[in-house]
């Protein structure tokens, strides 16, 4: 049985083989070699002149749009039941890209959460879930109210106590997590509801948190506005979405093996967006001080297939609409042999990289404190240069 993974020096490390379905073992490099043919040996030569785009995931240019807005009757906000608030198929801001078939990622991850053991595959949700409530204890206040948007099983739920929060909302779009959601103290209300259609009314929350669920979402700048609608003023987001270069061993090591087995690649891995975006989209959905920082998790595991089985099992499938269906059994061998041969460890695992964009953005109040008017300064940045002499001379007098 397949122990679970622990952190180590920042690094999670998924140790011990299994097999399943989805296992194919490559025990020896004669084996290796029948799937991955001329692609290793391509992989080698291009390994060195790989133009950056191959390594990066392409950036979203998504339009602004006011949030729409559902009210929800105050009689049932106490109320721990499912309402729907699932938007149907399609419906979208027409001003927005439709990347992602939204019915598909539902779907998913109500299989995800009906396997007979989902938390074997929550070691990295649970990872981010702890950073995102290290970040929320750092704030020296209590939240009567909370949301968490895209909350899968309460992945950060658990970690809060009610010192920090008094009650929590959870809004996910899969039925199945909400069933599913793990122990916590604190009192929760489940509500079924997409993400890019909150069905709360303006200034209810104290605290709205999201852990590595906005990355789905069609249109983010409309998502980030309706969770600063729903914030009370002085409220603030705490949230944590996956980075620009996450999975790009997987990424490349697809590309080329489709290149040379099929002559051309499709996207196999979702489009990401880039954390000098990400700073702007919250500063047009209205939040202010804000903070974004970046952070890389590593995952160690015995080769591409228990990789993309533990995506699988995460959800984390790809949704995007233009998805290729169906890899040769020919372009997934070369793939597995170039993704060890190109970034394989010593021990013959193979890391897989998640890169984590943290943010945390406040809603406008008075109380806040402001910046000082221009030209108010007393003391220019150009002799900031002479306090050490200062300080200095009056130790000297002392």
């Amino acid at each position: 049985m397949r122990r679970r993974p622990r952190v180590l020096r920042g690094t999670l490390l998924r140790d011990g083989k299994r097999t399943g379905p989805n296992y194919v073992p490559f025990t020896s490099a004669a084996t290796r070699s029948v799937g991955a043919g001329s692609a290793v040996a391509q992989a080698q030569r291009k390994r060195a002149c790989l133009p950056g785009e191959m390594l990066r995931l392409g950036v979203l240019c998504l339009w602004r749009r006011r949030p729409l807005v559902f009210g929800v009757p105050a009689k049932n906000l106490g109320l721990r039941k499912v309402a729907s608030g699932v938007s149907p198929p399609g419906s979208t801001s027409p001003r927005a890209l439709n990347i992602f078939d939204r019915d598909l990622k539902r779907k998913q991850k109500n299989w995800a959460a009906r396997q007979p053991e989902p938390m074997k595959f929550d070691y990295l949700k649970e990872e981010v879930g702890s950073r995102i409530a290290d970040r929320v204890y750092d704030i020296a206040r209590k939240f009567s109210l909370a949301l968490d948007v895209g909350c899968g099983r309460g992945y950060i739920a658990q970690h809060l106590n009610k010192e920090t929060v008094g009650k929590f909302f959870q809004v996910d779009i899969a039925e199945n997590a909400l069933k599913n959601t793990l122990e916590m103290e604190i009192p929760t209300v489940s509500v079924l509801a997409d993400e890019e259609f909150l069905p709360f009314r303006e200034n209810t929350f104290d605290l709205v948190v999201s852990s590595l669920s906005l990355h789905w979402v069609n249109d983010l700048p409309r998502a980030l506005e309706q969770i600063h609608y729903v914030l009370k003023p002085d409220g603030v987001f705490i949230g944590a979405m996956f980075g620009g270069d996450t999975l790009y061993e997987l990424r490349c090591s697809l590309q080329l093996a489709e290149t040379e087995r099929e002559g051309g690649f499709s996207p196999h891995v979702s489009p990401f967006t880039a954390v000098s975006d990400l700073g702007h989209l919250l500063g047009r959905a209205g939040f202010n001080t804000l903070t974004v920082d970046t952070d890389e998790i590593q995952v160690n595991y015995p080769g591409m297939f228990e990789l993309m089985e533990d995506l699988q099992g995460m959800g984390e499938s790809n949704c995007a609409w233009n998805r290729k269906a169906l890899l040769h059994r020919d372009t997934m061998l070369a793939a597995a042999a170039v993704y060890g041969e190109m970034y394989g460890n010593e021990d013959g695992s193979v890391p897989a990289t998640y890169q984590i964009y943290y943010m945390i953005g406040w809603k406008y109040h008075d109380s806040q404190a402001q910046p000082a008017e221009r030209g108010s300064a007393t003391v220019s940045f150009g002799e900031l240069g002479k306090i050490n002499n200062l300080m200095s001379q009056e130790k000297k007098s002392q």
